[in-house]
């Protein structure tokens, strides 16, 4: 699987996970399922909501253009570009910091664990690792030619 082929199929899992905890976020789904962890605590928390929106839906908003980004650039007319790569970088790379201080006050501040909420640092962590590798990948292609 090409690096960017593996950003499209994380991004379509961070968007189901996303999706669900903005489900919840928003009185759609009762309860949240959470085998390890508190997810409502931190779910509930003053914390969960961002410039008045749900941090679940900055992240589905994320994924959503991080997976439409690298669909297009599967494509043969968009596969060398560049900018697509870089972007996917930036965009991957504000996601992982934006995950790790959400950990940080889950950890120091709000005192409760999402499991949920690591997935989704996790699969952005994933993303981030394909997208450089992409763009270290487009770096190769283009000293060789």
């Amino acid at each position: 699987m090409r690096p960017r082929q593996a950003v499209t199929v994380l991004a379509l899992a961070g968007i189901f996970v996303a999706l669900y905890l903005t489900l919840f976020k928003i009185g759609v789904i009762g309860s949240l399922t959470c085998s390890v962890g508190e997810c409502e605590t931190v779910n509930t928390s003053r914390w969960a909501v961002f410039l008045g929106l749900p941090v679940a839906a900055w992240g589905l908003g994320a994924y959503v253009v991080l997976f439409a980004l690298s669909l297009v650039g599967m494509s043969e007319r968009f596969q060398d570009s560049r900018p697509i790569a870089i972007v996917l970088v930036a965009l991957s790379a504000w996601g992982v910091l934006f995950s790790a201080w959400l950990t940080y006050l889950e950890l120091f501040v709000i005192h409760a664990i999402c499991i949920w909420c690591v997935t989704s640092a996790t699969i952005i962590t994933l993303i981030l690792i394909a997208a450089l590798l992409d763009l270290r990948e487009l770096r190769s292609l283009a000293e060789t030619d």
